[in-house]
């Protein structure tokens, strides 16, 4: 295979991520909205809307400024409006998605959870939109380092190696089979799953961002895994405080 994949759409060249990744929310959507329909708990329209609308600011907040944080040295040096609007990073929309969510919250006093529903419509758009990276290669920036191992492969350049976007998808696969098998259970109380899911991915993504290529601001860690070392502590206090339904 050549990397970057592409799609020639009306005489046009047009990457495969941004296609995936448009595909990926189509799709995440409506699978939200089908699963909002069976759903058996009802939010008024107040309530629906500012979680939306938490959730998309804060993630389209999130996602640019610590894309962008990833290499500050390059964001002050060389300012250029299109590279910071095209520079994102999915741990920054779910950690900002997260408080844009909970301040609307606030806003109109809900206090029940709100996030189990979307954690597999999310799951989903993840893994559609995690094809596209793989198939930009190393022209977007989700490759990994060289390696030696056997799950080395090309992906644009002279050298092998991990396909970190593959592992990601794998992972995402996994965690799904995982996280549905506890919902079934019904021993946790509204929200576990969305707890469950935020905490397994952001340390899954701690460690596999060792093996992908970055800049080291505090001892050998870069921004996205200082950003998922405060989510993680945050999720740890938060289902340590968890009852099963059925606990006295």
């Amino acid at each position: 295979m050549d990397f970057p994949f592409t799609f020639h759409i009306f005489g046009k060249t047009i990457l495969a991520h941004p296609v995936f990744e448009a595909l990926g929310m189509f799709i995440g959507m409506r699978y939200y909205f089908y699963l909002k329909r069976k759903s058996k708990e009802k939010l008024s329209f107040n309530v629906s809307a500012a979680v939306l609308i938490g959730a998309t600011t804060g993630a389209l907040f999130g996602s640019k400024l610590i894309g962008n944080l990833e290499n500050p040295y390059k964001l002050f040096e060389h300012f250029n409006f299109k590279t910071i609007w095209t520079n994102n990073t999915i741990v920054g929309g779910l950690a900002f998605g997260l408080i844009g969510v909970e301040l609307a919250k606030k806003i109109v006093g809900h206090k029940e959870s709100t996030g189990d529903l979307i954690v597999f419509p999310l799951m989903l758009a993840m893994i559609i939109g995690r094809i596209g990276c793989f198939l930009t290669g190393i022209y977007e920036e989700t490759y990994g380092i060289p390696t030696d191992s056997i799950f080395g492969m090309h992906l644009g350049d002279q050298y092998l190696r991990h396909p970190v976007v593959l592992y990601e998808i794998a992972f995402l696969i996994v965690l799904w089979i995982v996280l549905k098998i506890i919902q079934r259970s019904k021993r946790y109380p509204p929200g576990f799953i969305f707890q469950m899911f935020m905490l397994s991915y952001f340390i899954f993504r701690f460690m596999l961002d060792f093996i992908k290529p970055r800049m080291e601001l505090i001892g050998n860690l870069g921004t996205i895994q200082l950003v998922c070392l405060a989510v993680i502590t945050y999720y740890i206090f938060k289902i340590r405080d968890t009852k099963t339904v059925n606990s006295h």
